[in-house]
């Protein structure tokens, strides 16, 4: 029962990866090709406080050298710049230009309206057990006991 609940999970995941269609760059920032991995570097990026790449790659769970060449990418495209730490030269900090603040405003907005309309067509009884069901699942990996 646990591994057909299991594989039964692993599809639906699969399958809400396809018909939200967040593996076509175009859907993830219309008229930008964004990595789906880019535009969570985005998200994690639009704050005040800049990050360094190893601050990143942490909330991201990539390794140290897929964010450099990121985050490369993302200043080739103007969307952040990358600073050297004052306080230690040896770290750079991450920093969304104008251009990757206003990118990752409208990237947002269209998530969530998308989501909206997603979570509109479903009864309140679903909605319930989806945001229940999808804390279990986030709250067991976190914790590590999936390992």
């Amino acid at each position: 029962m646990l591994a057909e609940d299991a594989e039964q999970i692993h599809e639906l995941f699969m399958d809400l990866i396809r018909v939200t269609g967040v593996l076509q760059p175009e859907q993830v920032l219309p008229g930008h090709t964004l990595t789906l991995s880019q535009a969570f570097a985005l998200h994690e990026l639009d704050s005040e406080v800049p990050l360094s790449q190893q601050d990143l790659a942490d909330r991201l769970k990539l390794d140290k050298s897929s964010v450099s060449r990121m985050a490369a990418e993302l200043e080739r495209k103007g969307l952040l710049v990358r600073e050297r730490d004052e306080a230690n030269r040896r770290l750079y900090r991450l920093r969304l230009t104008g251009h990757g603040r206003s990118a990752h405003a409208r990237m947002a907005t269209g998530f969530h309206h998308r989501f909206e309309q997603l979570v509109a067509a479903m009864d309140r009884a679903d909605r319930t057990a989806l945001r229940n069901g999808l804390a279990a699942l986030i709250r067991v990996a976190r914790s590590g006991a999936a390992r």
